[in-house]
């Protein structure tokens, strides 16, 4: 997922009285477990991005930056009004920076019905909008949430299936499948693959994503992100053990060569 760190939510009194409108108007507002949000310039999609992070996650990637995300019971219960109410405080400087909302995580499609919202109101508002997701649960994303959402950031964590278990404790294919999905439906993507030393740096691993991605005509761009140890704090907040200690971030070197090997398959990285 994003590789911003997640700041507290903060209160809003126009999200609480968005909120109330809605609730003494008679219509249940659609809820969700939010973790955070904040403001991003860079890999969160084009421009400035108010950024959205929800709470709970399927996979368990050993570089995962945000492991205070996993859980469903640790996010905010937070209604679709309440942000919409603070991306719209925003919305002329998001404008003039050419950016939008970003819904992160975690991992977004574990609340379809509140996220698939959330991207409906931004969208029929004007704003560019953007899903950041690992697409391994991409079955739940209707064509409806599709239409509302301008951008997919989707993370190909690796082509080899052992070792994408081996990275995340699940299976490679559905993200795969929601992959040559995006691509028929001809949706702006952006690839995101983490290079990890010894982990992701395969020659043949970064081969095969660059041969599948070349497949896919939607595809704008491959973001390269590489490994960075700063969340071991929370870990060590967590009471959890770092998953790849003594692993070090991918030096210049080892960057040209993937990036290489992207250029080799006709793929733009990043």
């Amino acid at each position: 997922m994003s590789s911003t760190a997640p700041s507290t939510a903060r209160s809003d009194p126009a999200a609480r009285t968005a909120t109330t409108t809605a609730t003494t108007a008679g219509t249940a507002p659609v809820t969700g477990s939010v973790h955070s949000w904040d403001l991003s310039t860079g890999v969160d999609g084009p421009g400035t991005r108010f950024v959205v992070f929800t709470s709970g996650c399927p996979l368990r990637c050993l570089y995962c930056h945000n492991p205070d995300t996993w859980r469903m019971r640790d996010g905010r219960r937070t209604t679709v009004d309440e942000l919409v109410a603070r991306a719209e405080r925003y919305r002329r400087f998001i404008r003039i920076a050419g950016g939008g909302v970003t819904v992160s995580g975690g991992e977004p499609l574990q609340q379809p019905l509140f996220t698939g919202e959330f991207l409906r109101r931004c969208h029929d508002s004007g704003l560019h909008t953007a899903l950041d997701t690992s697409g391994f649960l991409g079955e739940r994303a209707s064509d409806a949430m599709l239409a509302d959402t301008d951008l997919v950031l989707l993370d190909v964590k690796s082509w080899n299936p052992e070792t994408y278990r081996k990275v995340t404790g699940n299976e490679l294919a559905p993200t795969l499948r929601f992959a040559r999905r995006l691509a028929e439906l001809g949706k702006p993507t952006w690839i995101r693959f983490v290079l990890v030393p010894g982990l992701t740096d395969a020659e043949d691993d970064v081969d095969g994503v660059a041969a599948f991605v070349a497949t896919l005509p939607n595809v704008e761009h491959v973001d390269v992100l590489p490994y960075h140890r700063m969340a071991e704090h929370k870990y060590a907040g967590l009471g959890l053990p770092y998953p790849l200690p003594g692993v070090e971030p991918p030096d210049a070197a080892l960057l040209e060569r993937v990036h290489a090997q992207f250029r080799a398959h006709g793929v733009r990285s990043r």
